[in-house]
């Protein structure tokens, strides 16, 4: 991952919430992530030390200066922390009707340098297309397309609500399925701006 800016409310998010908060919300999104077993042992060595101290005010001031520093080295790393507490919810299909629940229409296209999607009123062939042209008109070499998927997404509370519409693959969706559940921190931080 590149590396990102730690924004100011990133810093103010670690600095006043509560040093169990802070060692909750990170050991949920490292065990999203491919490195959690680089942390797993930090992580529980902290709860522990928590636990016994009997409210140790030093304790917990130096736990919570070392899991801060933690979360400064995987913002480094470019991780997004703040989608710790988001879920990617990969739900059947739906057809028109489901814009009555609030649910539009995108297309998304895994790429091998990114995930490219367009959001929009139109069907979703349609998006597809200005989609394709944007990308087009963005490189100029070919991109090299691994899966197109043609969805329906909402946002419910923290969950990020994907479903195939009519024109989706079975297959492909099955394919998006098993991306969700293997990469599902990629491709909420990819699709983040999806609102």
């Amino acid at each position: 991952m590149k590396a990102k800016k730690t924004s100011l409310k990133d810093m103010f998010s670690d600095r006043f919430s509560g040093v169990w908060k802070l060692l909750s919300e990170t050991t949920r999104f490292l065990s999203r992530t491919p490195v959690f077993h680089h942390y797993e042992e930090d992580l529980r060595h902290w709860r522990h030390e928590l636990q016994t101290s009997g409210q140790s005010a030093l304790v917990s001031k130096r736990v919570r200066a070392e899991i801060t520093d933690l979360r400064k080295s995987l913002r480094g790393q470019g991780y997004d922390l703040s989608l710790a507490a988001q879920q990617l919810v990969i739900d059947g299909f739906r057809n028109d009707a489901s814009l009555v629940d609030g649910f539009r229409r995108v297309v998304i296209f895994f790429a091998d340098d990114n995930i490219y999607w367009l959001a929009g009123d139109d069907n979703h062939i349609t998006l597809s297309e200005m989609l394709d042209r944007q990308m087009e008109n963005l490189s100029r070499h070919s991109l090299q397309i691994r899966s197109k998927h043609y969805l329906w997404f909402k946002r419910r509370g923290n969950d990020l609500v994907l479903s195939g519409s009519d024109t989706e693959d079975k297959e492909e969706f099955e394919r998006l399925k098993a991306m969700g559940e293997a990469n599902s921190l990629v491709i909420l931080s990819k699709l983040k701006g999806l609102k």
